[in-house]
């Protein structure tokens, strides 16, 4: 069993001690904990089809090896605002993205570049952001600097140029942020080289991602993620895809349904949405910007819809977005949930409502990982099913 010298130190993987199907069974146990009384309901978890080198992106940063050490680009040690791991044995990452990471990091090490300390405010290397299409084989490389760097980057792109790799490097952007926030902005990026973009196909589709754009992180987990819904929603006439990010959702389901509205508060992802449903040929799909709640109180000649699919954040569903949700009542309701004890809370008020859970599915989108997503296929029962323990 392969172990990176860091593990324990990088906050990047928990189970890479154990064997993969352990794993499983631990995610599986964990999840019927959250579930409680409605754990006799979970199907199992899905295996992801790749342990290893399944991420599609990843957002490194810069910092030091150890205090006041050489310069290093990777993952942020755990409680350390500025030593990272170094990516020479990372089990998550494709190896173009270590080569790229290599490179980029022996590159500035050689000029001298520093880092930017966010206390002291020096230095000017703040992250590399690497995302590629897991079934394209494009990769989009998107440096984040301040404005006080000193290196010439056309000769990094040259250095890029010359990378082996299975892939295909589409574009090198330069994105400057002198902010104190230690986040990735997209607002002040130029292109260096090629476009600002990348496709992917999930689901026999093409979706156009940029540099900014939510999509998952694990392509091929993300097409058994989607098969999961599919498989849960009934074919109807309508349905709402609600956080609908880039509509991926949405267009997956899209032949099951004469119409799909999908409703997200990011106007640049439902820009891409409509982009990206254009691209695929479909018509039947609509999307919409702004809060889940807003939207549905506002456009109130929206059809009925007898199936609604909600992905929301890691936090799950506001409680204006769940008390609207409640009031709509879709006969059908679709839970996907990427952490699942936000799922476990919701469904208490869900229930209480009358809803009736009827199926719950995990799938494990991110191995050596302590994250799995579980979905959950609800049914409005007209009845209020006080089945869960009340905390």
């Amino acid at each position: 069993m392969e172990v990176c010298k860091y593990f324990g130190a990088c906050g990047g993987c928990a189970y890479l001690n154990i064997p993969y199907e352990e794993e499983l069974a631990e995610k599986e146990r964990a999840l019927r904990d959250v579930l409680g009384t409605t754990e006799h309901l979970l199907e199992g978890v899905i295996p992801a089809p790749a342990s290893k080198g399944y991420r599609n992106k990843m957002e490194l940063a810069f910092g030091d090896e150890s205090k006041d050490g050489r310069l290093a680009l990777g993952m942020r040690k755990r409680r350390s605002f500025y030593e990272v791991a170094s990516l020479e044995e990372c089990q998550l990452i494709p190896d173009d993205f270590r080569k790229i990471a290599l490179y980029t990091q022996g590159f500035f090490r050689e000029t001298g570049e520093a880092f930017y300390h966010r206390k002291r405010h020096i230095g000017s290397l703040r992250h590399l952001v690497l995302r590629r299409g897991e079934f394209t084989g494009e990769i989009l490389i998107n440096l984040s600097t301040t404005s006080s760097l000193q290196s010439d980057l056309w000769q990094w792109v040259s250095g890029l140029k010359a990378l082996e790799l299975d892939g295909e490097m589409v574009g090198i952007l330069h994105s400057v942020n002198d902010g104190v926030a230690d986040v990735v902005k997209d607002e002040d990026i130029r292109v260096l080289l090629g476009r600002d973009y990348f496709y992917e196909r999930i689901c026999g589709l093409d979706f156009k991602v940029t540099a900014s754009s939510f999509f998952q992180t694990n392509s091929a987990g993300a097409e058994k993620l989607y098969g999961v819904v599919n498989d849960m929603a009934p074919s109807q006439n309508v349905a709402y895809d609600l956080y609908c990010g880039t509509g991926t959702i949405a267009q997956v389901l899209s032949p099951n349904f004469e119409k799909v509205i999908g409703v997200e508060l990011n106007a640049a992802a439902i820009a891409a949405a409509k982009e990206n449903a254009k691209l695929n040929g479909i018509t039947n799909c609509e999307f919409y910007a702004g809060d889940v709640t807003a939207v549905l109180n506002e456009k109130t000649d929206f059809p009925i819809a007898e199936v609604t699919i909600v992905d929301p954040p890691r936090d799950g569903l506001h409680p204006k977005a769940l008390a609207k949700l409640i009031e709509i009542a879709p006969p059908n309701l679709i839970y996907v949930a990427c952490k699942p004890a936000s799922l476990a809370r919701d469904l208490v008020t869900l229930i209480a409502a009358g809803y009736e859970p009827i199926r719950a599915i995990g799938v494990d989108m991110f191995p050596r990982t302590p994250h799995v997503e579980l979905v959950m296929f609800l049914r409005f029962s007209k009845k209020t099913k006080n089945i869960l323990q009340t905390p």
